[in-house]
């Protein structure tokens, strides 16, 4: 399958979610053509690089987290971090995050994608979704697909209490909050309440994301004490203190390979 051609988006709006999250909306005629329910799947954000040949860019990867019909037209919903002090892509001084925040509506961004969604198997008996709030966006599109009875745990990982998002679930899906101001310096308190958890009867669907050396004791926990395997965990890292998007790339590549 041909990988879509990119396009070019404008900004309908933008909204401060919570104190660390900002919601880019992005719609116009180039989401002629653009699939259809495509909220948890990836587009990747292009920027041209200043003072350099017009073929080298930059791409940032992001996850849909709303895709919606509106009177003006189809629309899509962007969410980023904003936190921290670190030069990578999750943080002030990125050129995603530093787009969202002097972007305006009307503004012009060039958008490849989208990228194929992943999502828990929804055969599984129960569930476990974990994510810190770059995959909060995937965390809540998981939660918010579940059929109404399944049963399980969300463990999500918010910077401060006021970025605690309301997020519609299945009732018998509980949702625990881990609080940690310095994601990726603590990378202990995601891990610390995912351990304590409670295994339930049955198979279970495990899906997480977060930085990556969260994901790696994720990893460890879930393969070798819990013995997941491929068909029942997925997991991912979605950036790493300290490095931006280009260099945590080939680094998620070179582990995915030792680990395989």
């Amino acid at each position: 399958m041909n990988r879509p051609a990119p396009r070019d988006l404008v900004v309908i709006a933008k909204t401060q979610v919570t104190p660390n999250m900002l919601r880019v909306t992005l719609g116009g005629d180039g989401m002629a053509g653009f699939p259809e329910d495509q909220e948890s799947a990836y587009v990747k954000l292009i920027f041209p690089i200043d003072g350099d040949d017009k073929d080298r860019v930059l791409r940032r990867t992001y996850t849909v987290r709303h895709d919606r019909m509106t009177d003006q037209g189809r629309e899509i919903d962007l969410d980023f971090v904003m936190h921290g002090d670190a030069d990578d892509d999750h943080d002030h001084g990125g050129p995603a995050s530093n787009w969202a925040v002097n972007c305006k509506p009307g503004d012009v961004i060039t958008v490849g994608g989208p990228g194929p969604k992943k999502l828990v198997d929804p055969t599984a008996d129960w569930f476990l979704i974990v994510g810190d709030m770059t995959a909060l966006p995937a965390v809540s599109v998981n939660l918010e697909t579940l059929h109404a009875d399944a049963r399980g745990y969300a463990v999500i990982e918010v910077r401060s209490e006021a970025d605690i998002q309301s997020i519609r679930k299945p009732a018998n899906m509980t949702i625990e909050w881990v609080i940690n101001p310095r994601p990726g310096e603590n990378t202990t308190a995601l891990v610390d309440v995912v351990r304590k958890i409670g295994w339930l009867e049955g198979r279970a669907s495990v899906w997480a994301a977060c930085e990556f050396s969260a994901m790696k004791e994720l990893r460890r926990y879930f393969r070798e004490e819990r013995g997941l395997g491929k068909d029942d965990l997925y997991i991912s890292s979605y950036w790493k203190l300290g490095m931006n998007e280009d260099t945590h790339k080939v680094i998620k590549s070179e582990d995915a390979s030792n680990a395989a």
